[in-house]
């Protein structure tokens, strides 16, 4: 199995139920990008390094997702909008244990 389906909620509220490659290398973020679910320059500005915000995203389904390191943790700690579930979406991989992942893309900043 290569793909798993995720649940997308984009900024204008509308619920997306994608297939997500798993043996792609793809995290969220790249996901939400090929779908076009957000505008284009409005989402990982920073291609993905931890170093922006404008990949938030609320996790709403009840995956255990690896432990945020550092640098996700301090561009949390500086964006707008940010709730207890929040989470950059270019840190979370495309794996088959995220299989039913269901999020929503926080507002842009």
């Amino acid at each position: 199995m290569s793909d798993i389906n995720i649940t997308i909620i984009d900024r204008e509220g509308v619920s997306h139920n994608i297939e997500a490659p798993t043996d792609m290398a793809m995290n969220l973020m790249e996901v939400v990008r090929s779908y076009e679910l957000a505008p284009e320059g409005t989402i990982g500005v920073c291609g993905g390094m931890a170093m922006c915000a404008s990949c938030q995203c609320y996790v709403l389904s009840d995956h255990e997702l690896p432990e945020m390191q550092d640098e996700e943790e301090a561009m949390l700690a500086e964006a707008f909008y940010v709730k207890d579930n929040s989470r950059l979406s270019c840190q979370i991989q495309m794996t088959p244990e995220v299989e039913g992942l269901k999020v929503e893309l926080a507002p842009e900043s």
